[in-house]
């Protein structure tokens, strides 16, 4: 059985590493992508499983890549998870009624966003606790 890859969408390096690390332990591929129009492209080329987002990126916000990878007839399905720092009273409903799947506030509860990840995929809720 292939592993399932996420695309981590986010400028900050640390960021990203961070969330690779946990991401690979828990039995994950990951790519990056450090904006929002190597977001687009990427996820256009390689399919990914499940976007991991953030909202303030240069070259096209999360709203924007939302939108743009929703627009695609071949990634209709594919699930948004949003990770961001910014202030989930304004963000969070934006980002849901746009399309994304979960919404969480950096930073993140890994047992709660590994659980949400798993559910996205179809994957068994118990393997995120192992993780």
């Amino acid at each position: 059985m292939s592993r399932k890859r996420i695309l981590i969408v986010d400028d900050d390096a640390d960021q990203q590493q961070a969330l690779a690390i946990r991401l690979r332990a828990a039995g994950f591929d990951t790519a990056f992508a450090n904006d929002g129009m190597q977001a687009v492209a990427l996820a256009r080329r390689d399919k990914p499983d499940l976007v991991l987002l953030d909202i303030g990126l240069p070259g096209g916000d999360g709203f924007v890549v939302i939108q743009r990878l929703k627009a695609m007839s071949q990634n209709r399905v594919l699930p948004f998870v949003v990770l961001s720092a910014r202030d989930p009273e304004t963000n969070r409903e934006r980002m849901l009624a746009a399309g994304a799947e979960a919404y969480f506030q950096k930073p993140a509860n890994n047992e709660e966003l590994l659980a949400t990840i798993r559910q996205l995929m179809g994957e068994p809720a118990e393997q995120a606790k192992t993780a």
